[in-house]
């Protein structure tokens, strides 16, 4: 089935080339985004890091300093009613909250520096909770007010200062790691700008390879089946694309080729039905030749008799019995150039009767070629028309000369014969010799004027190839020559012409040199 040569489809093709396109430019987004999304994480960390620690920075040592102050001069306010103020913060509560956030920091903080000295907070914190308490503890047994102020001067606010210095500290070395972050970021950034660039050129090359390499199994394809077609549309149905992508375009290919195939066993049928149809007219139209030389020569031999000549009537009926014999060769459309020079010898000795007064003829072929094959009727019709158009309009004695000689060639494939047919009659003048040129070159049907003469040369080229047939020669008031050359074929042998008249080639006709005697 068609479809199981389809192993990659050509939709498949086109996802993978868009792909091969988008994948990597996705990578690469995703990759900066991500990277972006970290960066501004760390920064977000950092920043809230810095506001929390900040506003302690700002609100702690305040608070803390004047509820113990109010705590130490007050003797309305105590830890258990320090709330009720409304203005005043336990001071426990502060230093819990304090320790908490701390310890998230500590938590969230990688900056090694930043971590020492939110550690040393908690110890002051920790150490702060203590005095908180020796504080509290002498509220509670009463008269130690001045040691009490002694501790708020000489421990609380020194390590409420203390605890400044360190979120201070901490603060300094946050914005320090902002600054180390940027500086991370920038090179970061130029890390990227140069990966995105060698990825990009790799990705560019990449997808140009593979695009190239998707897109030609695509085009090339198409290019060859376009080449295909136009010649196939030319006439050359030999040719065959030959396309191994298992897609749609094999398939395509394929259904090209049997289509390429089919028409030229169609075609070749239809020349070949066309040749024979034109040997069958060829042969009618020849058919339609020998009726009339009959019924003169019945005229002849019925003269013969009346004129008390019997005699001569009866080598008439012996010669036009011998004539249709060969005529008819038992079917055969090749003869021996022995039968054909009989045939002419028959046909010229019946004519000679008749024309007694003004023909002579000499027949002057070469043994050697007796054993060649020839179309059947190839010299009579021309020796008819060096009769009828030559000699008979001389209104005097004529002769009519046929000969013929073997011309060597390069090898014995290349042997020709060269058959003349040359009389000295009325002739014709060099525009009349073109024109019958003109004329016998043409199909046999199409002829106007030398259909004898059309007929036979139609005749050799469909059998022997279009470098054969024939040329004329004449002068006016000297006669005319008719030559044709043929392939030098013994009669048992296949006729070369015609087989390469079969296999479609074609040639120009040659120019005839050598002399007729």
């Amino acid at each position: 089935m068609e479809t199981e040569k389809i192993k990659y489809p050509l939709k498949n093709k086109l996802i993978v080339l868009v792909l091969v396109a988008m994948v990597p430019i996705l990578y690469v987004a995703i990759y900066l985004i991500l990277a972006l999304v970290n960066y501004s994480r760390a920064y977000d960390q950092i920043v809230n890091s810095m506001l929390l620690a900040n506003a302690y920075n700002i609100n702690f040592k305040e608070e803390m300093d004047e509820s113990l102050y109010k705590l130490v001069v007050s003797n309305n306010i105590t830890f258990g009613t320090i709330e009720e103020d409304g203005t005043l913060k336990d001071p426990y509560k502060l230093i819990d909250e304090l320790r908490t956030e701390s310890n998230n920091l500590l938590a969230m903080t990688t900056d090694r520096e930043s971590r020492v000295w939110l550690q040393s907070l908690l110890r002051n914190v920790d150490t702060l909770r203590d005095r908180v308490g020796d504080i509290r503890a002498n509220q509670e047994a009463e008269g130690q007010y001045e040691k009490n102020i002694d501790m708020l001067y000489n421990d609380i606010y020194i390590l409420t200062e203390l605890i400044q210095d360190d979120i201070q500290y901490y603060i300094y070395y946050q914005t320090k790691s902002i600054e180390q972050l940027k500086i991370q970021l920038n090179k970061e950034v130029e890390r990227v700008i140069i990966i995105c660039i060698l990825l990009g050129g790799c990705i560019v090359a990449a997808v140009i390879l593979i695009t190239s390499a998707i897109l030609n199994s695509i085009t090339k394809p198409i290019q060859e089946l376009c080449g295909i077609t136009s010649r196939i549309a030319e006439g050359n149905f030999s040719d065959r694309v030959r396309v191994q992508t298992e897609d749609e375009l094999e398939v395509l290919s394929d259904s090209v080729n049997d289509m390429s195939e089919n028409l030229e066993v169609m075609v070749h049928q239809i020349k070949e039905d066309e040749r024979k149809m034109r040997y069958a007219e060829l042969r009618l139209l020849q058919e339609q030749i020998n009726p009339h030389f009959l019924y003169n020569t019945l005229d002849t031999i019925v003269w013969l008799i009346e004129g008390d000549d019997p005699d001569k009537a009866v080598d008439v009926v012996v010669a036009l019995s011998e004539f249709f014999r060969l005529v008819l060769s038992k079917g055969k459309e090749t003869i021996s150039i022995r039968e054909e020079k009989e045939h002419i010898r028959g046909y010229l000795e019946i004519q000679q009767v008749r024309y007694q007064d003004i023909l002579e003829y000499e027949i002057a072929i070469s043994p050697e070629l007796y054993s060649y094959s020839i179309l059947k009727l190839t010299l009579q019709p021309l020796v008819e028309n060096s009769l009828y158009h030559g000699i008979k309009y001389k209104r005097a004695k004529g002769k009519i000369w046929v000969t013929g000689v073997l011309q060597r060639g390069a090898s014995p494939e290349e042997d020709t014969i060269l058959l003349c047919v040359q009389d000295n009659g009325i002739g014709l003048d060099a525009d009349e010799v073109r024109r019958l040129q003109e004329e016998i070159a043409k199909p046999c049907k199409e002829t106007e004027k030398g259909f004898g003469l059309a007929n036979v040369n139609e005749r050799i080229r469909m059998n022997y190839g279009m470098e054969y047939g024939m040329t004329i020669e004449s002068q006016k008031g000297a006669g005319t020559k008719v030559s044709i050359v043929i392939p030098a074929v013994k009669l048992s042998e296949p006729s070369a012409g015609k087989l390469l008249w079969e296999s479609g080639q074609a040639g120009s006709a040659e120019d005839i040199e050598g002399e007729c005697v």
